[in-house]
């Protein structure tokens, strides 16, 4: 058997999600559905659904919570065998609870296994070699707020990236909560390092006190391509050559929006490792994240491939028509009108 080298690593903590979905007061809730979450391996999921050969490495704790992380996204297509065991920590885990139409996190990480990570653990022979073999190794700013230890990884990681050769993705994915008391530091040094940064609107002005393109750049610095996801439902792209690419996002009968950012960050990363033009990376960005909204999980399947390629070429009209719902897609540039 020909082992496949992943041409993406994602790298951060999963945790089992467990959705208590009655609508009754947490304290009342009996039942929940349990899930795979965690950016991370959001976005590896996303990846290998677009077909990249993507790995995700982490630590996980040797209890029955990680066992089905791993089986999960072995499930998903995502390559784990830079995955590190810890005996004495937990999984982490975190609690979805939607009452009253709004839904509410309540997080369980502290001491999680993946919060022990290090700079060391870079040098693990099993994360070494996905390293170096790499063109693409993305995370989060979630990852560097976790614990002082996991911030460090990500200063070696950025350290790394010139003489490994990678292409370095962050997500901002600001999490206030995470930062009480931190000086996020070192969340700012990794978003200057990255050659992608992709940042909300909403979470920029909370973090940087700006939501304006030119203005993050000043903020950020010269190298990165800059994606910029509106409260408009715009996503922009500011290349370091000053090139500004706008593509507006679909029309969407939204379930819940959980997840849709990761899937958003896989699809334009999926683009970026498909060298499409910029357009279409910010399309299919769309694309994967109108899948996710349109479902009650933290992920989804993306169109399949005939969809995909149709919409990624579409005028722009056609784009501007097309509709997204449970139901499936709406759109004049498919066969049909829907799919």
């Amino acid at each position: 058997m020909v082992e496949v080298v992943p041409r993406a690593i994602c790298l951060g903590e999963a945790m089992i999600m467990l959705a208590g979905e009655t609508g009754a007061p947490l304290e009342d809730v009996e039942t929940f559905r349990r899930s795979v979450g965690g950016a991370e391996c959001n976005v590896a999921g996303g990846l290998a659904a677009l077909g990249v050969p993507t790995g995700w490495v982490s630590r996980l704790g040797v209890d029955g919570f990680g066992r089905h992380v791993l089986r999960d996204l072995q499930t998903r297509g995502v390559e784990v065998g830079g995955v590190e065991d810890d005996p004495v920590r937990p999984t982490g885990l975190y609690v979805k609870h939607t009452i009253g139409g709004r839904t509410r996190m309540h997080y369980y990480r502290s001491g999680s296994a993946a919060a022990a990570m290090d700079a060391t653990f870079l040098d693990r022979p099993a994360v070494r070699n996905r390293l170096v073999g790499a063109e693409l190794v993305h995370t989060t700013g979630i990852t560097a707020a976790i614990s002082t230890t996991a911030a460090e990884l990500l200063d070696r990681l950025a350290a790394l990236r010139d003489s490994l050769g990678f292409t370095l993705s962050v997500d901002l994915n600001w999490r206030p909560a995470l930062w009480r008391d931190t000086d996020p530091a070192p969340l700012w040094r990794l978003l200057r390092a990255a050659d992608v940064v992709l940042i909300g609107a909403d979470e920029a002005m909370l973090f940087a006190g700006t939501s304006d393109p030119a203005e993050l750049r000043q903020l950020l610095g010269p190298r990165s391509t800059l994606v910029v996801k509106s409260d408009a439902h715009v996503a922009l792209a500011l290349e370091p050559s000053g090139r500004s690419t706008t593509v507006p996002a679909l029309t969407v009968d939204v379930v819940e929006p959980v997840g849709a950012g990761d899937a958003f960050a896989a699809g334009y990363l999926a683009g970026t490792l498909q060298r499409l033009p910029m357009e279409q990376r910010l399309r299919l960005g769309h694309l994967s994240a109108a899948a996710v909204l349109a479902v009650p999980d933290d992920h989804a399947a993306p169109p399949e491939s005939v969809v995909r390629d149709a919409l990624l070429r579409c005028s722009d009209e056609d784009w501007a028509r097309t509709e997204v719902g449970a139901a499936g897609i709406s759109s004049p540039a498919l066969v049909g009108g829907a799919v």
